[in-house]
């Protein structure tokens, strides 16, 4: 069953903006490029860079726990390092994040755009060598359905934001929620080849509006009262080197 990518994104610090890309190459094993490399504690999360292991999305300033993380506009320079952060009534920020003292500056400017929203103190973290902040522990990339969110947004009789769901790739070509029945399927994405891991499930994260930042939508439910599961999504483990842009074919075997 073919579909078409019609967008590629990467999340450079965990719950933060996405980033829109046209291109990306996939490494056998590994994360999508430049996905959650950071992260920011919100009070000690107990990470141990020196022994990488998955924690807890909650452990982090991420949109399930608070919706204000999307009041910033961050964008990220791979080459040099450089994050970069607006929000209103703030002044813009630029730093390096692979140095203390650009952590610690975007610490302070988050605190004050969080504020009491934050338990704190704040901590920017990086993940070392090919370790990532993902919320799955085996999920290394996301690919969303976009007919399954439409399919969504017509039972709830209102438009929902495919960015909500924080996807790698979304695609177009599929009938919706034909991805649930996938997992162990071998998937070709663009030149690169698959396996499917499973359906993702969603959070309260997906409750949170990315422009507005107001939790106007109980998505979780909705998927659950319409559908009798919680997912939208899944995740792939990429078994075979290659690279996908927007309009590469991604097949599904079988």
């Amino acid at each position: 069953m073919q579909a078409q990518v019609a967008s590629l994104y990467r999340h450079p610090v965990k719950g933060f903006t996405p980033e829109r890309l046209e291109t990306a190459s996939l490494s056998a094993g590994a994360c999508f490029p430049c996905d959650r490399l950071y992260a920011v504690e919100d009070g000690p999360s107990g990470f141990d860079s020196a022994a990488p292991g998955h924690l807890s999305k909650m452990k982090f300033t991420v949109l399930a726990k608070i919706p204000a993380v999307a009041k910033a506009r961050t964008a990220y320079d791979e080459a040099s390092g450089v994050l970069t952060a607006s929000a209103e009534g703030l002044a813009d920020f630029a730093g390096d994040l692979r140095g203390e003292d650009g952590r610690r500056a975007f610490e302070g400017w988050l605190a004050a755009l969080l504020g009491e929203d934050a338990k704190g103190p704040l901590r920017v973290i990086e993940g070392p060598g090919a370790h990532r902040f993902m919320d799955s522990k085996s999920g290394f990339v996301s690919i969303v359905n976009l007919a399954s969110v439409r399919d969504l947004a017509e039972k709830i009789g209102r438009p929902v934001d495919p960015l909500r769901f924080r996807a790698n790739l979304y695609v177009e070509g599929w009938p919706a929620w034909a991805e649930n029945g996938w997992t162990g399927r071998t998937v070709r994405v663009g030149s690169a080849t698959a396996e499917v891991l499973k359906p993702i499930v969603r959070c309260a994260a997906t409750h949170v509006d990315p422009v507005t930042a107001e939790r106007d939508i109980e998505v979780v439910k909705a998927l659950f009262d319409h559908y009798g599961h919680m997912f939208c999504g899944i995740y792939l483990n990429v078994t075979a080197d290659g690279t996908v842009g927007e309009g590469d074919a991604v097949v599904v075997d079988g």
